[in-house]
C-alpha cells in the first residue's frame, strides 16, 4: 500500500495537468462544458493563476493576480515547461456567478465566493435559505467534478497522445 505522502507527491502531476488542460478548455472550447450544465454561460479565467517549473535544479514559481492583469505570462511559463499549480475560476451560469480558486496539488477548492441568496425574513424561511446556498455550493463543486472526471477519462485515453495534447501544444506555441 502506498504511503499518503508518496501518493500525494507521485500523483499531484495530474491536478496540475488537469489546471493546464482547463486553462486551455477556457481559452479554445467552452461548448462542450454545456452537456454538464444546460444553463453554462461561461468559464474565465480569474484573478490568479500561478506556475510552477520544476524541470530544473530549483522550482521557479510565477503568480499572476490582479484583476484585468495580463496572461502573457502565463502563456509564457507554460512555453517554457511550467504546469499551472492554482487557477482562480469564474463560473457563470444562468445569472449567477461564482469564483474560486481550484489547487493543483490536492484539487482544493479555496475561496468560494456563491451567489447572493434571499435573506430570511422568518425562522421558517431558515431552511429555504440553507437548502439554496447548499445547492449553490454544490453546483460549482459537480461541474469541477464532471470536468475532472472527462479530463481523466481523456487523459488516459489514446484522444489524449493523439489530438488533444498537440492541441494544448499548439494553443500554448501560438499564443
Amino acid at each position: 500500500m502506498l504511503d499518503v505522502a508518496v501518493a500525494y507527491s507521485r500523483y499531484q502531476f495530474l491536478g496540475e495537468e488537469f489546471l493546464t488542460w482547463l486553462w486551455f478548455v477556457i481559452e479554445k472550447n467552452q461548448n462542450f462544458i454545456k452537456s454538464f450544465d444546460p444553463d453554462f454561460v461561461a468559464l474565465e479565467v480569474g484573478n490568479r493563476v500561478v506556475l510552477e517549473n520544476r524541470k530544473k535544479d530549483a522550482a521557479e514559481r510565477i503568480t499572476i493576480k490582479g484583476d484585468g492583469a495580463s496572461l502573457e505570462e502565463g502563456i509564457l511559463a507554460l512555453k517554457k515547461g511550467s504546469l499551472i499549480t492554482e487557477l482562480n475560476i469564474v463560473y457563470k451560469s444562468a445569472e449567477l456567478r461564482w469564483q474560486f480558486t481550484l489547487k493543483g496539488e490536492s484539487l482544493n477548492i479555496s475561496t468560494l465566493s456563491i451567489p447572493s441568496t434571499g435573506s430570511a425574513e422568518s425562522e421558517e424561511d431558515i431552511e429555504g435559505v440553507v437548502l439554496e446556498k447548499i445547492f449553490l455550493y454544490d453546483k460549482a463543486l459537480q461541474l469541477i467534478e464532471k470536468l475532472y472526471a472527462h479530463f481523466t477519462k481523456l487523459r488516459v485515453s489514446d484522444t489524449w497522445h493523439s489530438s488533444e495534447s498537440p492541441l494544448i501544444r499548439k494553443w500554448i506555441q501560438s499564443s
